[in-house]
């Protein structure tokens, strides 16, 4: 891996694990075992490291707003919210931090808005493939309400066991709790088959540690 791209990743794990007030440029440095005029060089201020991983966490949200349902409802929801939460792990801390550190990458300022709309879209567009499917019962006038319900649990659920002063760690089972607490949401409504299937890919996703 190229230095550049070394020190933005390892800045983008230490502002997850630790926070992004509490990470400074020399910080990064002496992880990344160089020294602090080497990432100097490269990123003069722990705001430029910002901007450049949010132009990543762009790309990435882009990538998986671009998901769209295939043959399979079940599988590809639960592959659809598989790659969410590792949206929300590889960039945990612009979801847990923004509001708090006062400043925004600008790509992320600019575009959150639509990003939490067109998330919205992308969850109600799977929940209706279910019901084409015949795998879930639901009326169609309120599966908007269902998708952004089932957003903000997704979206907000690890922190929420974090608050509470559970563990999110790795092998702590926070991610498949997260999961399947929003399907409680609507598994009464779903084929028998098709929650049964739903909470087995729960089981199987496997995500890389969280920092708690």
């Amino acid at each position: 891996m190229k230095t550049k791209d070394r020190i933005v990743e390892t800045a983008r794990a230490l502002f997850n694990e630790q926070g992004y007030g509490a990470v400074s440029t020399a910080g990064v440095a002496a992880a990344c075992h160089i020294a602090e005029g080497n990432l100097w060089y490269h990123y003069k201020t722990r705001r430029a490291l910002l901007d450049a991983i949010g132009e990543r966490f762009a790309v990435a949200i882009e990538a998986r707003l671009a998901l769209r349902p295939q043959s399979d409802p079940v599988g590809d929801y639960a592959a659809m919210v598989a790659a969410m939460m590792a949206e929300f792990r590889d960039f945990r801390f612009l979801y847990r931090d923004q509001h708090s550190y006062g400043e925004h990458a600008e790509v992320v300022r600019l575009n959150v808005p639509d990003w939490t709309r067109r998330t919205f879209d992308q969850l109600e567009l799977y929940l209706a493939a279910l019901v084409d499917a015949g795998e879930l019962d639901w009326p169609r006038e309120r599966l908007r309400d269902l998708a952004v319900n089932a957003t903000i649990i997704l979206r907000y659920g690890l922190e929420h066991y974090r608050e509470m002063g559970e563990a999110t760690g790795s092998g702590t089972g926070s991610v498949q709790r997260t999961l399947r607490r929003h399907l409680t949401l609507f598994e009464h409504r779903l084929a028998p088959a098709a929650a049964q299937r739903l909470h087995e890919a729960i089981e199987r996703i496997e995500i890389a540690a969280l920092a708690a």
